[in-house]
């Protein structure tokens, strides 16, 4: 069976402000302005991204549990939009990066992002 070339779909993704893709044990979602592309071609479409230097979070590794709360009581990530300020919670708008660094620090593998850059 030949993967999906996810190129056009990563390329939307990489020219919105907050496009990235996440991975969780449900598939992916690819997430850019106006939309999202989901799917279960997990491993051909995180290769992809992440050879493409877009923001993978993949979450797969990390407690169920952990994983729930994050989701449900962070904030999301502002994708194609501005954030909203400080302080937030989970109906609020975050930066990527702010996002990213709360799956990182709960054990999610994350990549092409430098956790240490300053939020925007």
């Amino acid at each position: 069976m030949r993967n999906r070339d996810y190129s056009a779909d990563i390329a939307r993704a990489l020219a919105t402000s907050g496009g990235h893709l996440t991975v969780g044990r449900g598939g992916f979602s690819l997430h850019y302005l106006n939309g999202s592309l989901s799917g279960y071609d997990v491993e051909a479409v995180k290769a992809q991204a992440i050879a493409a230097g877009l923001p993978v979070i993949d979450s797969r590794c990390i407690e169920f549990d952990r994983v729930a709360k994050l989701a449900i009581s962070g904030p999301m990530i502002a994708v194609g939009r501005n954030p909203d300020p400080e302080p937030r919670h989970a109906f609020s708008y975050a930066p990527l990066i702010v996002v990213a660094r709360f799956y990182a620090a709960a054990g999610a593998e994350v990549y092409n992002l430098d956790l240490n850059q300053a939020a925007a």
